[in-house]
């Protein structure tokens, strides 16, 4: 039995939107078909009448500046994010978190808005997003709409838009900007690609050597992505020093509840990495912030 009947290569989104209704629930949106195909591959998926690729729509793959915003096309690819000069400036983390996603073949493939679609709260590119407070476009035959990033996510796996009608078109967050600064890290098996034992994304402003405003994430530690709001609240107004960061050690682990992984780690060892990755994003999110330097670490994978 097919996979798929028919593929289709839209070139505009109302073209798109418009052949998901004809199908009337019977086509899926593709783009670089790492997760779908292996899904429709291993039977994780039904065999779906007809697939529409949004690879060829126009703007979809673009990154640029809007009114205080950096938008990113749903087709844009996490090597067209490594590579991004804008991004390397503008958002940081998102930069980082791109850089280890699965290995060059992968990245050069895979995008973001289908990182996001298939709703894994844990994914690199995921985290990343949820400490610089994405918001996302998805369009329908009803027009489109700005929706805040996180409420996508309705549990692993299980995403807020209806793939058989509905396309994600873009997504977008506010340009870092004076004395602000972002990065990301994540712990991993040495050997080859491998899934991330944990995922750490900081945002931060420091104002007068203070903390004046941050945001932590970190994952997997909930079924949906995770904000650690008790930590960002600890931080808020305290000094920007190494003391202060060991200091929120505390309420993190207060607030973050990781599970044990047949396949990954146990819960033990990533509570003790998280004290880890917390100091090392946020002290590097705030000599970003002070010194105006932006240098993604995009060579050193631990």
């Amino acid at each position: 039995m097919p996979l798929w009947n028919e593929y289709h290569l839209p070139t505009s989104v109302d073209e798109a939107v418009a052949l998901l209704a004809r199908y009337d629930g019977k086509a899926r949106v593709v783009a670089g078909g790492t997760d779908l195909i292996l899904d429709l591959q291993q039977g994780n998926e039904h065999p779906v009448e007809a697939l529409v690729d949004v690879t060829r729509i126009v703007g979809l793959n673009e990154i640029r500046a809007e009114a205080g915003f950096i938008l990113i096309g749903a087709g844009v690819t996490h090597t067209q994010i490594v590579d991004s000069e804008l991004l390397q400036r503008t958002a940081t983390a998102l930069v980082e978190a791109s850089y280890v996603v699965g290995g060059p073949q992968v990245r050069n493939v895979a995008t973001m808005g289908g990182n996001v679609a298939h709703a894994l709260p844990a994914a690199d590119g995921t985290t990343a997003l949820n400490a610089l407070d994405a918001e996302v476009e998805v369009a329908s035959l009803s027009g489109r709409r700005w929706i805040p990033f996180t409420a996508l996510f309705l549990g692993p796996g299980k995403s807020a838009i209806d793939s058989t009608r509905e396309v994600l078109t873009a997504l977008r967050c506010k340009a870092t900007g004076l004395r602000e600064g972002s990065a990301s890290a994540r712990i991993m098996r040495p050997q080859g690609v491998a899934l991330p034992i944990m995922n750490f994304s900081v945002w931060v402003r420091v104002i007068d050597q203070r903390i004046d405003a941050v945001a932590l994430a970190v994952a997997p530690v909930a079924p949906t992505p995770f904000r650690c709001k008790q930590t960002e609240t600890f931080l808020k107004g305290k000094s920007a020093t190494t003391e202060t960061i060991d200091a929120a050690s505390e309420p993190l682990l207060t607030e973050c509840k990781p599970r044990t992984s047949p396949h990954r780690a146990t819960a033990e060892y990533r509570q003790e990495v998280l004290p880890v990755l917390l100091r090392r994003t946020l002290s590097k999110a705030i000599e970003r912030a002070t010194t105006g330097v932006v240098v993604p670490e995009i060579y050193r994978v631990e």
